[in-house]
C-alpha cells in the first residue's frame, strides 16, 4: 500500500504543463516555495469568515475577512508592499486536502505557485504567499 503524502498529492494533482519533465522533489521546490519574506501564521476558518497572521520582515500583520480570503490577502500584501497579482487560478480536491494552483505576477515577474491545505480558502492563501516569496526572491 502506497502512503499518499501532502506533497505527493500536490504533485500529482498538478496541471500537466506546471509538471513538465520535473520531478516531484523538483516540482516541490519550485512552485511550492516554503522560504521567504512572509509567512503564513495562526489560521483559524469559519464559514465565510477567516483570521490569518502573517509573519512579514520586522512585524506581524493579522488580516481579518468576513468575504472573500483571496481579496483580503490581496489587500493585506498590497499594504504591506507585495502587490501580487493572480493571473490563473486552478483547484483540485485531493485525498490529502485542496491543491491550488496560482499564477501570480509581482514586480515585473510571473511564474506558478502551488500549495495545499485541508480547506479551499487556506490552500488559495498559502499559495498566494508561496507565489510572493518564489516572486520576491
Amino acid at each position: 500500500m502506497t502512503m499518499l503524502t501532502a506533497d505527493h498529492a500536490l504533485f500529482a494533482a498538478a496541471p500537466k504543463g506546471a509538471r513538465a519533465d520535473l520531478t516531484s522533489t523538483e516540482f516541490l521546490d519550485r512552485y511550492a516555495h516554503r522560504g521567504g519574506p512572509i509567512a503564513l501564521g495562526e489560521w483559524t476558518s469559519s464559514g465565510a469568515d477567516f483570521t490569518a497572521t502573517l509573519e512579514l520582515p520586522n512585524h506581524l500583520r493579522t488580516v481579518l475577512s468576513a468575504g472573500s480570503p483571496v481579496a483580503a490577502m490581496t489587500s493585506a500584501l498590497y499594504d504591506e508592499g507585495y502587490p501580487l497579482e493572480l493571473l490563473q487560478f486552478h483547484q483540485r480536491p485531493t485525498d490529502a486536502g485542496i491543491a491550488t494552483f496560482v499564477e501570480c505576477e509581482f514586480n515585473g515577474r510571473r511564474d506558478w505557485a502551488a500549495a495545499i491545505a485541508p480547506t479551499s480558502a487556506e490552500s488559495t492563501i498559502r499559495a498566494m504567499i508561496a507565489g510572493v516569496n518564489l516572486l520576491a526572491d
